[in-house]
C-alpha cells in the first residue's frame, strides 16, 4: 500500500481527523479512499474486548475470553519462552476477534509496592522487563497484530496519575525507567508506544518532544505511532510536532478542529499531520493486509496455557518438607479465595472469563474440606466463619489458607494504602495457627504484602494474580503434579518503611520526586546490606540445583568486546525441575556511586534428577557500564568487574573475574581548584606535585616518630586535609607567591594538554 499516495489525497480536516480515534476503541477509517477502521483493545492479560458501550476501567462487560496470569506473575517465571507462546496466543486470539492492536505490554518499573498497578507490570528490575517485554511483542506480532508498548515514561504510581509530575535526574531515567522501552523499541519494534497520562520533568509526556521524538524515534530508531493513553492529551497543537500521533479516546472533535486552525495560523506545519497520519495507516494496513478471518477462538486450549503459565510462574517461598502435600492425607482448604480465587487485576486489563477454577473444585478427588474464612467485602472479622474454619483445620491433617488483597485494595486507578492484608484474614491466620501447626499459605495478589506471621506457618506459596485457570495450577504445586519454578522479579521488604520510595513516594500536591535515584529494589536492599523478607530472584524448588564451574571465555577484554561465561548447573535432587540461573555483574572498585550487583542476565533450565547442563551467556558493554551525564552515553570506566551466577541476588554461588578497558577514556579537566588529591589521582600529575613538594613535611621538618600514636594520627589527618586541598589553596598557605601559583598553573596546564 503507497501510503503517502493515500494521505496525498486526504483534506487538511480529513486528516486532522485521523490523529484521534473514530470512537471509544476504532480508528478512522476513510470509505472514499477506501481506508478500514480498525480496532484496539485493552488486552496485556487476556483480550479486553468491549462489544457493546465502550469504558476504559473495565467496568462494562466484554466478548468472552480468556483470563491469563498478570505480568507480575509471569515476569516471576523467568521464561522467554512462555512469554512468547503467550503472546502467540493472544495474537491469534486477536485475529480472531479482528482486533488490530492489542494494548501492552506494560513494562514500568515498580518504584515502590504500593502501586496500585504493580500486577500488571513485570518488575523491579529493568533488564528483566526488558526481557519479558521482548518476548511478548515478538509473539503477539508474529500473528500479524500490534503491540502497545506503555505507559512511556517514569509511570510508576497512580496516586494523581493524569496530573503528577514524575521529576527524575537523567542517570536514573536511563539506567532504571527506560531500558524495558529501549530494548524493547529496538529489539521487537512495537506497532505503537502509548505515551502516560503523567507530567515527565515538567512537560505531559502526549506533548513531550524529548521522550518522543529525540530518544524514542531520534535515538532508538522507533519506526511506529505514538498513540495517548485514554485521555492523556492536555495540548493537541502542540502534541502532534512533540511526536504524538494518535489521541484517544475520539472523537475528538475539538482537537481536530483546533489541528486545522494551527494549521491555517501557520503554528504548525502540515507535513506533522501528514506524518502522523502516515504512521497510523502504517499499522491499520499491517493488520488489514494480514487479516486471517478464519482464525477461531479455542477457549479450552487457552484456558490450558492459562493454567501451565501460572503453575510455571508461581512462586514457593517458604517449605520446611510440608510440601508437596500426601494425596492421601486429610487436607482443609480454607480462605474465600480457595473457592473464589482473585486471579486478575481490576481496571483496564479486566477480563470477562472463559471460565474460572477454584482450588476446591481442583482439589476434590482428594477429598478435601473448605470453609470460608472470611467475606471479601469487609476487612472485620466474621466470628462465625473463624470458628467454622478453626473447626475445620483441626479436623485436618494440613491447614491450607489461601489469602490475598482484594480489588478495593489493588487497582488501577488509586495505590494501595499499606502492604497489609485484610484484618480479618490476619485473624484468621492467627487463629487457625493456634490448632493447627501444619500450615500452609497460598497468597492470591498482584504485589508485595508484609508477613508477621512468617515464622509460624510451614509453607508458603505465592500465587500472585495467576488468570482463570489459577485454582488448578495451585493445586497442581501443592499435590506435587508440578514442580514449583518461579523466583521472585521483585525484592519482598520485611516492612513498606523499608522501601527507598518510601518518604517521598506520594510526592506533594503534583510533584513527584525520584529521590531514591537508581537505587530501586535489590540495587537499593543490597547495597544497605539490609534484611528483606524474601531477596529478588528467590524461589524454592521440589529438588536442589548445585552450580560449578564458572568460566570466562577472557580475563582481559576492551569495552567493546564481548564476553562469554559459562556455568554447569546440576540437578541433584530426586525429581525433574526447572532453575532459573540468575548471573550478575558488579564493579569492584567505581568512581562513581553504583548498585552492588546488577541482572544482566538468566536462563531457565530444565533437569531430571542427576542431570548437569552447561547454559552460556553473553555480556556487552551495557553490561559493564553506567550512564554517564557528561558524556550522555553509556560509559565503563577501566578496572576490574565480578562476574557473578546465583540463585537470586542474596544467594550468589559462583564468582569470577575480569578486567575491563575503556575505549571511551573520559578527559578530566583540571584547574586551580581542583584538589591536590584528584591531581595526585593522574599519575603524570602525582610526578609533578611529587617533585615540587619533595622537602616539604607536614610535621615542620621533623620525622613523625613511629610509636607516637597522636603524630601518627596527626599526620593521617594532616594528609586528608592537604588531599582535600584546592591548587589555589596551596598558593594561599604559600603567602600568595607568584613563583608558587606559576608553579601551579603548570600543573593545570599540562594535565590539561
Amino acid at each position: 500500500m503507497d501510503i503517502k499516495n493515500l494521505v496525498s489525497q486526504m483534506t487538511l480536516e480529513e486528516k486532522a481527523r485521523f490523529c484521534s480515534g473514530a470512537d471509544f476503541w476504532h480508528v478512522e477509517g476513510l470509505e472514499r479512499l477506501g481506508i478500514p477502521s480498525v480496532m484496539v483493545t485493552d488486552g496485556p492479560c487476556g483480550l479486553r474486548k468491549q462489544a457493546g458501550e465502550s469504558d476504559h476501567l473495565g467496568l462494562n462487560a466484554s466478548v468472552t475470553a480468556v483470563s491469563y496470569p498478570t505480568g507480575s506473575c509471569v515476569a516471576c517465571s523467568f521464561d522467554r519462552q512462555l512469554i512468547r507462546e503467550s503472546g502467540e496466543v493472544l495474537g491469534e486470539e486477536c485475529q480472531a476477534e479482528d482486533v488490530a492492536v492489542l494494548l501492552g505490554p506494560a513494562v514500568n518499573i515498580k518504584r515502590s509496592p504500593l502501586c496500585g498497578r504493580n500486577f500488571e507490570y513485570f518488575s523491579e528490575d529493568p533488564y528483566l522487563a526488558g526481557e519479558m517485554s521482548v518476548a511478548y511483542i515478538k509473539g503477539v506480532q508474529s500473528k500479524h497484530v500490534g503491540t502497545s508498548l506503555k505507559h512511556f515514561a517514569a509511570n510508576s504510581m497512580e496516586h494523581r496519575r493524569m496530573s503528577s509530575d514524575s521529576v527524575v535526574d537523567e542517570r536514573t531515567l536511563r539506567e532504571i525507567y527506560l531500558p524495558a522501552f529501549e530494548k524493547s523499541v529496538k529489539e521487537a519494534q512495537p506497532w505503537t508506544v502509548m505515551c502516560s497520562y503523567n507530567r515527565f520533568n515538567g512537560e505531559f509526556a502526549s506533548q513531550n518532544h524529548r521522550l518522543l521524538t529525540e530518544i524514542l524515534r531520534d535515538e532508538w530508531g522507533f519506526q511506529g505511532a505514538v498513540v495517548s493513553d485514554w485521555g492523556a492529551v492536555s495540548d493537541r497543537v502542540k502534541g502532534v510536532p512533540a511526536g504524538m500521533d494518535l489521541e484517544m479516546p475520539g472523537p475528538g472533535i475539538g482537537n481536530t478542529e483546533k489541528l486545522v486552525q494551527a494549521v491555517k495560523d501557520g503554528r504548525i506545519a502540515e507535513k506533522d499531520i501528514d506524518i502522523a497520519v502516515e504512521r497510523i495507516l502504517d499499522f491499520v494496513y499491517k493488520y488489514a493486509e494480514n487479516r486471517q478471518p478464519d482464525t477461531k477462538f479455542d477457549h479450552e486450549r487457552d484456558h490450558a496455557k492459562a493454567r501451565q503459565m501460572a503453575a510455571e510462574s508461581m512462586v514457593l517461598l517458604k517449605n520446611d518438607g510440608i510440601l508437596p502435600l500426601d494425596k492421601a492425607a486429610k487436607v482443609a482448604f480454607i480462605g474465600k479465595f480457595a473457592n473464589a480465587p482473585r486471579f486478575q487485576g481490576g481496571g483496564s486489563s479486566h477480563v470477562s472469563c472463559y471460565k474460572v477454577s477454584g482450588s476446591v473444585e481442583a482439589a476434590k478427588a482428594y477429598g478435601v474440606t473448605y470453609a470460608q474464612g472470611y467475606n471479601t467485602k469487609t476487612q472485620e472479622p466474621d466470628d462465625e466463619m473463624i470458628i467454622q474454619a478453626v473447626e475445620t483445620a483441626k479436623a485436618a491433617e494440613v491447614a491450607v489458607l489461601f489469602i490475598g488483597i482484594t480489588d478495593a485494595m489493588e487497582s488501577e486507578g488509586f495505590d494501595r494504602k499499606d502492604m497489609k492484608i485484610p484484618a480479618c484474614q490476619q485473624k484468621l491466620i492467627e487463629e487457625v495457627l493456634k490448632v493447627q501447626r501444619n500450615t500452609v499459605i497460598v497468597v492470591e495478589c498482584g504485589s508485595a504484602i508484609e508477613m508477621p506471621w512468617i515464622d509460624d506457618v510451614r509453607g508458603v506459596l505465592y500465587a500472585y494474580l495467576g488468570g482463570e485457570a489459577v485454582g488448578p495450577a495451585i493445586v497442581d504445586i501443592l499435590y506435587g503434579d508440578v514442580n514449583p519454578s518461579g523466583k521472585l522479579a521483585e525484592t519482598f521488604p520485611v516492612r513498606l518503611e523499608d522501601n527507598p520510595s518510601y518518604l517521598y513516594y506520594f510526592g506533594e500536591a503534583d510533584r513527584a520526586e525520584y529521590r531514591e535515584g537508581i537505587f530501586v529494589g535489590y540495587r537499593y536492599y543490597d547495597k544497605k546490606d539490609m534484611p528483606v523478607l524474601f531477596p529478588f530472584g528467590f524461589g524454592l524448588s521440589y529438588t536442589q540445583f548445585a552450580y560449578s564451574d564458572l568460566v570466562l571465555d577472557k580475563t582481559e577484554m576492551k569495552d567493546t568486546d564481548q564476553l562469554t561465561a559459562v556455568v554447569r548447573v546440576k540437578n541433584i535432587g530426586d525429581r525433574a525441575g526447572k532453575e532459573i540461573v540468575q548471573l550478575y555483574v558488579a564493579d569492584d572498585e567505581s568512581t562513581v556511586i553504583r548498585p552492588v550487583k546488577e541482572l544482566k542476565g538468566f536462563e531457565k533450565v530444565e533437569l531430571a534428577p542427576g542431570e548437569e547442563k552447561t547454559l552460556k551467556f553473553t555480556l556487552d558493554k551495557r553490561s559493564f557500564a553506567y550512564y554517564n551525564t557528561e558524556i550522555a552515553d553509556w560509559h565503563v570506566e577501566t578496572g576490574d568487574f565480578t562476574v557473578m551466577v546465583g540463585k537470586s541476588s542474596r544467594d550468589i554461588q559462583l564468582c569470577a573475574k575480569v578486567k575491563v578497558e575503556s575505549t571511551q577514556p573520559i578527559k578530566k579537566v583540571y584547574s586551580m581548584d581542583s584538589i591536590l588529591g584528584d591531581i595526585m589521582a593522574n599519575p603524570k600529575g602525582a610526578d609533578m606535585v611529587n617533585a615540587m613538594m619533595q622537602n616539604m613535611n607536614p610535621f615542620g621538618g621533623a620525622e613523625a616518630p613511629e610509636d607516637d600514636s597522636e603524630a601518627i594520627m596527626a599526620g593521617d589527618a594532616m594528609q586528608a586535609m592537604m588531599g582535600y586541598m584546592p591548587l589555589r589553596g596551596l598558593v594561599m598557605f604559600a603567602g600568595g607567591s607568584p613563583e608558587v601559583e606559576r608553579q601551579m598553573q603548570q600543573i593545570v596546564d599540562a594535565l590539561n594538554a
